[in-house]
């Protein structure tokens, strides 16, 4: 087969580069572009550890091909900071120790910030359910969840 030429936009920078048909996103990010923030926890789309942006929708990159990033918009948690000033979410998991080992944290982060572009005033129950996609080992999740609804109320000026 023929490698394909992909021109796409990653973290706000333009990108070009070849890949197989059958490559995976999460296999071109973490191996040709470097950039290993997203995790393979299952390679199924269970466990939210290789999510990214793609064009401001929350998926798993294990199970997007890589030629699929052809003219889109793609955000992974390496973008997540401005340069040293860390996301008011990674501020906040840091602060509250919402985070352990690191496999999900990527993914978990994610996802807490697609669900605070949505919904700037997430009820318990709601990040709970949007979360329910990313599994961790090593938490209850209550300091996770926390952490999203301090950030909420901290970016609405609430806290």
């Amino acid at each position: 087969m023929a490698k394909m030429h992909v021109a796409t936009t990653i973290n706000g920078e333009p990108e070009e580069f070849l890949c197989e048909p059958h490559d995976s996103m999460l296999d071109l990010l973490r191996g040709a572009l470097g950039l290993t923030g997203a995790k393979e926890g299952c390679g199924t789309g269970d466990c939210g550890a290789c999510s990214i942006m793609l064009d401001g929708r929350l998926v798993c990159s294990c199970l997007m091909l890589a030629p699929e990033a052809e003219g889109r918009k793609i955000d992974t948690i390496e973008g997540m900071a401005q340069g040293e000033t860390l996301h008011p979410l990674q501020q906040k998991f840091l602060e509250m120790a919402a985070l352990q080992c690191g496999i999900c944290t990527p993914g978990v982060l994610m996802a807490s910030r697609a669900l605070l572009e949505r919904n700037p005033d997430p009820t318990e129950t709601e990040v709970r359910f949007w979360l329910a996609g990313n599994l961790c080992r090593c938490t209850g999740y209550d300091k996770i969840v926390r952490a999203v609804l301090e950030t909420a109320a901290e970016m609405r000026g609430a806290a």
